[in-house]
């Protein structure tokens, strides 16, 4: 049989309100994580990794950041006709934006129909995982389904946050039901404390993923949602299968990070994710060299530690230390620091997320909190150790005790 034509697409035109104030200027998948990365990246990484080079991203919300990182990172050989092209919401179907996930792949047939796949596989933006897709497509291939659906074990008490799929009893990879946070989920036959929650990936036919969205779209009553209304279109058909992501087998993973998924939706799952990467044996390894991690930083310099004194040690223990970064004499524990950061002498970041430029200034210290990019901390200043003050100038503080402070602050002390 013919090597099927294969066209990604990206999701990527999430509002992202439950991480506020981290959106408030850019849409979701442009959040920077692990020091380097933007959200998007591991989507991306993921897709081209798995040989398949002909990709578009769909935004919207706020996308000028996210288009401008796509642009100067993910360039393709335009001689191979291979390409990674960020599509913004055109109203090409009428006077509005996208109305939903299948809505914004209806408005966009018109890049279907140019490329003329044999398959699409759509991915979300905004989880932090590996994956090889061409498991994935060789399994949709081998089960005659039209469309299936990567699915992750979760604890069956985490049913009422996922999108759960039953399986039939006769076989295990085909979806017999698919239902949005139920209470009283079917447990898994080989596994009775756990359940099969959808992780917002997809491998369709193109044909019918043309015609599904085409007849969702004269659809009244529809969400226009992917989940919530496409799937279990192809459900009640019989034309939906599963792929258990514990079958993915993705080149230099381990044991601990080898079914690893994160949807870093609120600035608790966020900043469990990103602490997720520093430890000793990491549940996520991002120094897997078999299946890169693709980003854009380039031209910095690397990170600095000065100043050796009895009082006055710069040092970084358990943490991510980007290319760029300055710590002067300044402690650092269990933390993310990305380019540019600059701790001056005698402060203390402990852990906590620093975002690009932010600079921490004499006898500072910050703790369990989030700083987006270019705040400034002045001398002295205390963050994430009196929920109180942090409330009264204005950040946001989780009921975890998480502080995040928006992007450009100038804290006052």
């Amino acid at each position: 049989m013919a090597t099927p034509r294969i066209l990604a697409i990206v999701l990527a035109g999430g509002e992202g309100k439950r991480l506020m104030p981290l959106t408030s200027h850019r849409a979701k998948p442009a959040v920077p994580f692990g020091g380097i990365y933007r959200l998007v990246d591991f989507a991306l990484s993921n897709v081209i990794n798995s040989g398949y080079l002909k990709v578009v991203v769909l935004t919207q919300y706020k996308s000028h950041s996210l288009d401008r990182h796509i642009a100067k990172t993910w360039r393709m050989s335009s001689l191979l006709g291979n390409y990674v092209a960020p599509v913004p919401a055109q109203q090409r179907v009428g006077k509005h934006w996208y109305l939903g996930s299948a809505d914004a792949i209806f408005q966009c047939l018109n890049i279907i129909d140019d490329e003329r796949p044999d398959i699409v596989v759509v991915v979300g933006a905004d989880h932090v995982y590996r994956m090889d897709f061409s498991q994935m497509v060789d399994a949709h291939i081998e089960s005659g389904a039209e469309i299936t659906v990567a699915a992750i074990r979760q604890p069956i008490a985490m049913s009422t946050e996922f999108g759960v799929i039953e399986t039939d009893p006769s076989d295990p990879t085909r979806i017999s039901a698919f239902r949005e946070k139920p209470s009283d989920p079917i447990p898994l036959a080989d596994s009775p404390g756990e359940i099969l929650a959808s992780m917002g990936n997809y491998v369709i036919n193109a044909d019918a993923l043309v015609r599904a969205v085409t007849a969702d779209a004269e659809n009244p009553t529809s969400r226009h949602d992917m989940g919530g209304d496409l799937v279990p279109a192809f459900v009640e058909r019989g034309e939906a299968g599963v792929y258990d992501f514990i079958r993915n087998d993705v080149p230099g993973s381990t044991d601990r990070d080898r079914d690893y998924w994160r949807d870093v939706g609120t600035i608790d799952s966020y900043f469990d994710a990103n602490r997720d990467l520093i430890s000793i044996e990491p549940v996520f390894n991002v120094y897997n060299f078999d299946w890169p991690l693709h980003t854009g930083y380039t031209g910095l310099p690397p990170a600095k530690f000065v100043h050796a004194g009895p009082d006055r040690i710069g040092y970084a223990a358990d943490s991510l230390v980007s290319p760029g970064v300055i710590v002067s004499g300044a402690g650092v524990s269990g933390s993310v620091l990305s380019p540019g950061v600059y701790l001056h002498s005698w402060s203390a970041v402990s852990d906590s997320v620093l975002m690009d430029g932010v600079q921490v200034h004499r006898h500072a210290q910050v703790h369990r909190s989030i700083l987006d990019k270019n705040v400034v901390v002045p001398e002295r200043a205390r963050i994430g150790l009196d929920r109180k003050h942090d409330l009264e100038r204005g950040f946001t503080v989780t009921d975890s005790g998480i502080t995040v402070v928006p992007k450009g602050t100038v804290v006052e002390v």
